[in-house]
């Protein structure tokens, strides 16, 4: 139903309109060329609509400032890493009076035992362990699981995201089923299917198929697919998940990382899944780098038992800023005062309103697209219905559509999450909020029908 003239047209219309809007910013991504590769500090970066990206001078609850003084809301939210919202208060003196007692010191604070005794509470892990990002905790996660179980291949889903955890950067190549490197992916150590298999989300049978010649240490599993977009379990497939693992002897690890938007225990505990590990990180230190990783009892005396003292800091996990006293008082602060209950009982219902704004301008303009809601975090789609596994999920993605829509968007005011049509609802965000984004919706698809 899109007509792609008019698409291209419109799109010209926009970067006129960005370059118009963003003076400041093209003039500091100019200078930047001459000392940051490709003129941004993250390559990923470059992925952004428009000419350049948009410089930032400062953030406050669901909405940022760029240098230019124009004003947005953000439902990128550092795609999850401020889902809390930005500079939220508690978080905020937690932070500043504490960096004045110190940093970092590869000692243990007191902060370290109250965050695990409420990560227990929450995700019911009885041990935990710290790191400087959820790419790690998912890294370690998987090293500790090989190592326990003694054998060689983890286990992940089609067009899944882990961070850049080497094992999980691999895809299944569409006409011969095999494990291959993901399109893209930059001087893999190996040949992925050496160290991974990987199966579509939802297939039960490919899933027994996989872990039935014992050879994987452990699946590494989002309770619910986000990066490619939101991709539900089909009933029941959790429950064969668990029940496979244990037959076949696979440690499952649950990686809550954005999932952590479906409850104050993630989809884990709304659901009540039982993993054997859980992986959290990104918004439970308010943007300060961490992640974590916990255990069942069970595990984490297996593990601990595998990890004699003498080689404890030579092992490949660690990092002589994982669990610094910061990210930790930081941790403390979000989960005590920040992202409790009432957090979600405020922002969920603004997320179902936020989706039924964007289904009423599909229903109104009968386009063959979809939406998708898990607790705050809400998605629309290229395709008539909901995917059910990556692979569906990859072969709805239109770049040239996407662009349009997130460069629009941004023109008016709204920054989308930039490598998928996701959005964040925080605490910070209004009804107002969402009222604007669904007139923005409407205006910028009625301009490419």
């Amino acid at each position: 139903m899109i007509n792609r003239d008019k698409l291209k047209a419109q799109m010209a219309k926009e970067i006129e309109m960005f370059e118009k809007n963003h003076p400041k910013s093209g003039e500091i991504f100019k200078r930047a060329q001459g000392s940051l590769l490709q003129g941004v500090p993250m390559n990923w970066m470059t992925k952004w609509a428009g000419s350049y990206p948009v410089f930032v001078e400062r953030a406050k609850g669901a909405h940022f400032w760029d240098v230019d003084g124009n004003k947005y809301l953000d439902l990128c939210l550092g795609d999850t890493g401020s889902m809390i919202g930005h500079a939220v208060e508690p978080a905020v003196k937690a932070i500043t009076e504490y960096v004045q007692k110190g940093t970092t010191l590869m000692l243990p604070t007191e902060d370290a035992v109250w965050v695990g005794e409420e990560l227990n509470r929450r995700f019911g892990m009885k041990y935990w362990q710290f790191s400087t990002s959820a790419t790690d905790a998912n890294r370690f996660a998987l090293r500790l699981c090989r190592e326990v179980t003694q054998r060689p291949k983890v286990l992940v889903y089609n067009w899944c995201y882990h961070g850049t955890v080497d094992e999980t950067v691999a895809v299944l190549d569409e006409k011969t089923g095999k494990t291959v490197a993901k399109e893209g992916s930059l001087g893999p150590q190996c040949d992925p299917g050496i160290t991974t298999k990987v199966i579509e989300w939802n297939d039960v049978e490919a899933l027994e198929n996989a872990l039935k010649d014992k050879d994987v240490a452990a699946v590494l599993a989002e309770p619910v697919m986000t990066n490619c977009g939101i991709v539900h379990p089909i009933p029941g497939y959790h429950d064969k998940l668990r029940e496979l693992c244990t037959k076949y002897g696979t440690l499952l690890i649950i990686d809550e990382t954005h999932t952590i938007c479906a409850g104050v225990g993630g989809y884990t505990k709304e659901h009540n899944l039982k993993p054997d590990m859980v992986v959290v990180g990104k918004t439970i230190a308010a943007g300060i780098p961490a992640g974590a990783y916990g255990f069942t009892e069970e595990l984490g005396k297996k593990v601990a038992a595998a990890i004699p003292p003498e080689l404890c800091d030579i092992g490949g996990i660690g990092g002589t800023l994982a669990a610094n006293a910061l990210s930790m008082h930081a941790m403390k602060a979000v989960l005590s005062e920040v992202l409790t209950q009432d957090y979600y009982n405020k922002n969920i219902p603004l997320a179902v309103k936020f989706n039924q704004g964007i289904q009423s301008v599909i229903d109104k303009h009968n386009l063959p697209w979809n939406t998708t809601q898990l607790g705050c975090r809400t998605e629309y789609w290229f395709r008539k219905e909901p995917a059910m596994n990556g692979g569906e999920a990859e072969a709805a993605v239109d770049f040239e559509l996407d662009q349009y829509m997130h460069l629009a968007s941004l023109n008016r005011g709204i920054l989308m999450t930039p490598f998928h049509n996701m959005a964040l609802i925080s605490a910070e965000t209004s009804e107002a909020d969402i009222d604007h984004h669904t007139a923005v919706f409407d205006e910028i698809v009625s301009n490419i029908l």
